[in-house]
């Protein structure tokens, strides 16, 4: 039996902001996106998370929020209710992007924790686009993905724990565009790292 061909995974770090904790009753309101590197049969390579890159501020489409999670992102619903981009040109617009960044390869989102980020995202791009260029599993938790390497259990895992040299020298600021370059840069040391010699 032939080998299965499996066409590279090309890494995308997500971030996003939103004013709740579930899609639908609550808002994204912004969405940031970096292209972190790269995956095939010789191994895992790293790309500028500068080079390329996606970020948009999206209109609320509800009148739910929470306010702690709202001052988490520091951004306006009023300002994003008149100038942020209708969720629809929005997700047409990012899905356009990474089938344009992931040419040959297969997209796969990367964040941390993947959890939420994909739960907005994949809802917004279903929601708006009828489809998800990441398909329906294609998402990758940096969170889980140290936890497995380093051998502790996930709930043991925060970055505060995480070896110093892992992680970005950039600040989190909860801007979705800084914040998934930061996390790109993460992911690389991550994929680079042989894991923790612990037995």
């Amino acid at each position: 039996m032939a080998p299965r061909r499996v066409r590279p995974s090309l890494y995308v770090s997500v971030d996003i902001e939103a004013d709740g904790p579930i899609p639908g009753p609550y808002s994204m309101l912004s969405l940031g996106a970096s292209v972190a590197g790269t995956q095939d049969a010789d191994g895992f390579r790293a790309a500028d998370p500068e080079e390329r890159t996606f970020y948009r501020e999206l209109r609320p489409i509800s009148e739910e929020f929470v306010p702690e999670a709202l001052a988490v992102s520091g951004l306006d619903r009023d300002r994003l209710g008149a100038e942020g981009v209708e969720p629809v040109r929005a997700m047409r617009e990012f899905a356009d992007w990474v089938r344009d960044v992931g040419a040959g390869a297969q997209p796969v989102m990367c964040g941390y924790p993947a959890s939420y980020d994909w739960t907005f995202l994949y809802w917004y791009l279903i929601r708006f686009t009828g489809s998800s260029p990441f398909g329906h599993s294609g998402c990758l938790d940096m969170k889980t993905l140290y936890a497995t390497k380093a051998g502790l259990p996930l709930r043991a895992v925060a970055k505060g724990t995480m070896p110093r040299e892992l992680l970005s020298r950039r600040r989190h600021t909860h801007h979705a565009l800084d914040d998934a370059i930061e996390q790109a840069e993460l992911f690389a040391n991550l994929m680079a790292w042989p894991g923790s010699s612990r037995p």
